[in-house]
């Protein structure tokens, strides 16, 4: 019975990331490849492990408080006619960045600055915007990292020291070089003060457009119901200086019922699949306990 439940779990989740092309599917074309990063990596614990979905959501929300890239979203991608879509190819970027092979990396590197070249207009305050500028693409990148760290550092299997939260960081910015993103902090502290202060934040229709599909997206009951959680659970983490500004506050006990949660997709789940054939193809030992999920064509 109690696999049943993990069974009906992982296939309600797995199927929000199906929505396009299969990361890493032929990963193992590239034996002994570390990729970018690495099988030492601190990215490879933290945006393996569950509380990763958090730090997702935060993303998305602390993104949409720049009036001109929020602009961008809303001008330019049709994630209310294909939010799946749009989930899972976002999922995949990260995903193959950081667990990828080095063809697997550049490949969702070049093809992400290929789709912003065309990303281009004026924002409602009249200021305009490409996403191809390595300011805006900064803002990006910085505030996924930080939302991650923050994510992990809240609801993660272990928190980091800081010379580990700091480490994590570095190792993103390896990620904005490839992107051309500039600036990019160092250090977390540098990182959360940079995001919170940012001069550029501000609300918007676009903000509040976009604020509100990320409230309550297009889930089936089930999900929803997981997702309104996690929803929460993003919310309370947002620092004062933005979440004034998107309009987004934490519920009572939404830290407490999102580390349920998060603890409980966790048992469900394990950590990431692509952590786990990543550490396949690199050759790397494979730590016990950690995956539940099988991995099809690949040897443990």
């Amino acid at each position: 019975m109690i696999n049943v439940i993990r069974d009906k779990i992982v296939g309600s989740t797995t199927s929000l990331f199906s929505h396009g092309p299969k990361a890493l599917e032929h990963t193992l074309d590239y034996p002994g490849d570390p990729g970018l990063l690495g099988p030492e990596s601190i990215s490879w614990r933290v945006i393996g492990d569950t509380a990763a979905f958090v730090g997702g959501i935060r993303a998305l929300l602390v993104q949409t408080a720049h009036p001109e890239v929020v602009a961008g979203v809303e001008q330019h991608s049709r994630y209310r006619h294909d939010p799946l879509g749009r989930l899972t190819r976002t999922s995949a970027y990260v995903t193959e960045t950081t667990y990828g092979a080095m063809p697997e990396v550049k490949a969702a590197v070049s093809a992400v600055r290929a789709a912003h070249v065309p990303v281009k207009g004026r924002s409602e305050r009249d200021k305009p915007y490409s996403a191809s500028n390595p300011a805006l693409a900064a803002w990006v990148h910085n505030v996924l990292t930080d939302s991650f760290l923050v994510a992990h550092q809240a609801y993660g299997r272990d928190r980091l020291t800081n010379e580990q939260a700091d480490q994590f960081v570095q190792e993103q910015a390896r990620i904005a070089a490839l992107l051309k993103a500039a600036p990019v902090p160092l250090t977390a502290d540098e990182l959360s003060t940079w995001v919170s202060e940012h001069p550029s934040i501000a609300s918007s229709q676009a903000q509040r457009n976009a604020v509100r599909f990320l409230r309550f997206p297009p889930l089936p009951l089930p999900v929803q119901l997981g997702y309104q959680s996690l929803f929460q659970a993003a919310a309370a983490t947002i620092p004062r200086s933005i979440s004034k500004v998107i309009g987004v506050t934490s519920t009572p006990c939404a830290v407490q019922i999102g580390a349920a949660s998060v603890s409980g997709l966790r048992w469900a789940l394990g950590s990431s699949p692509a952590w786990h054939i990543a550490l396949v193809r690199a050759g790397a030992p494979v730590p016990s306990g950690l995956f539940r999920q099988s991995l099809t064509g690949a040897a443990t």
